[in-house]
């Protein structure tokens, strides 16, 4: 049983920087496909950034790319999140999730291609 757990939330003001960490417990999910997802009040949730298990390959969505980073470090069974330029209408709350059905190379980036869901952090990034 893999268990997540988020952290490194929290306000910050627009043009901001956060870095969430996921952290595996349990069992390693280096060979396992990794997203951030986020929801916002009255949304539905959706994919953010998602890392293969290799780490070799990554996908942003549009609305983050060239701002947001995704990475993940083996040895410690965590990945992060790097948030740069944040944005009012990035404020959600922000899950990190496994996937084992793309084994080491692959990742989804959707909601049911992962089974593996953290509790999430809170990110408020004010204006």
């Amino acid at each position: 049983q893999v268990q997540l757990v988020e952290s490194g939330g929290g306000l910050v003001q627009a043009g901001g920087s956060l870095r969430l960490s996921c952290a595996a417990s349990g069992r390693t999910f280096s060979n396992y496909a990794t997203g951030w997802f986020r929801q916002a009040p009255g949304k539905d949730r959706e994919i953010v950034a998602a890392i293969s298990g290799t780490g070799v390959y990554a996908y942003y969505a549009a609305s983050v790319k060239g701002r947001f980073t995704i990475s993940r470090d083996g040895a410690k069974n965590a990945v992060y999140l790097q948030m740069n330029s944040l944005k009012p209408e990035d404020s959600a709350v922000y899950y990190c999730a496994v996937g084992s059905r793309w084994g080491s190379s692959g990742y989804g980036i959707r909601n049911y291609d992962y089974e593996h869901w953290g509790q999430g952090t809170q990110v408020t990034v004010s204006s």
